[in-house]
């Protein structure tokens, strides 16, 4: 069987994850191998999002005494700030069908690794800041990267008619990360630290199974 799940975690960071952001959501999808033997092998990738940011500080070199931001013609400016970020992971698993409708149902368990990106997104509408336009920007993005690690535990259904298929359970990753920033234009200096970044959540999905076909020749012999 070849189980393909869309899949949503909403996710509390910790670590120095935690110093920068607050709960963030997440869109996942992946794509497995399911062996006969309730093993599997597979990829995921997850999308991170949410606006929810708890350093603001990059802002403070062009932040006015009043604490407002102001653009090129001294007027209040809009500035938005995001989280975005993803992960690229292989992961083995492992189904173990105490409970649930068939043997590919039970306890599911899965564990994996591959590479995290995250940064801050800063939009400003209808206004001119030179020191957020082009390549500049990326002096206050703080884009990190490194590898990360995973743990899932939780269950899986496939229904008997193959349409109920779902799954759910508590997920947690935890990556190694590093700017990709040459220089940090609000704090003047480089950042050459490590940062362990957590996120941890629930995660629920829809699964559609792919059945391997049979051999027509296995009916009639």
């Amino acid at each position: 069987m070849v189980p393909l799940t869309v899949s949503y975690a909403y996710q509390l960071p910790s670590g120095d994850l935690a110093q920068q952001f607050g709960a963030n959501s997440n869109i996942g999808f992946s794509a497995s191998v399911k062996f006969k033997s309730n093993y599997s092998l597979g990829l995921e990738g997850g999308y991170m999002f949410g606006n929810n940011v708890v350093d603001r500080s990059v802002l403070r070199g062009m932040t006015a005494g009043n604490g407002v931001v102001v653009n090129q013609d001294g007027q209040p400016a809009s500035i938005l700030l995001f989280e975005r970020g993803y992960t690229v992971m292989a992961f083995a698993g492992k189904v173990i069908p105490i409970v649930g409708p068939n043997p590919n149902s039970g306890i599911l368990l899965k564990l994996g690794a591959g590479c995290m990106w995250h940064k801050l997104l800063i939009q400003h509408q209808n206004d001119v800041l030179p020191a957020l336009e082009g390549d500049y920007l990326k002096g206050y993005d703080r884009l990190m990267a490194g590898p990360v690690g995973m743990f899932f535990a939780g269950y899986q259904h496939i229904g008997n008619n193959r349409f109920i298929n779902f799954m759910f359970g508590f997920e947690m990753q935890v990556a190694f990360t590093r700017t990709l920033r040459p220089w940090n234009f609000d704090t003047a200096r480089a950042d050459n630290d490590t940062h362990v970044d957590g996120l941890s959540g629930l995660r629920f999905g829809w699964t559609f199974p792919i059945y391997k076909t049979r051999d027509t020749r296995e009916f009639y012999r």
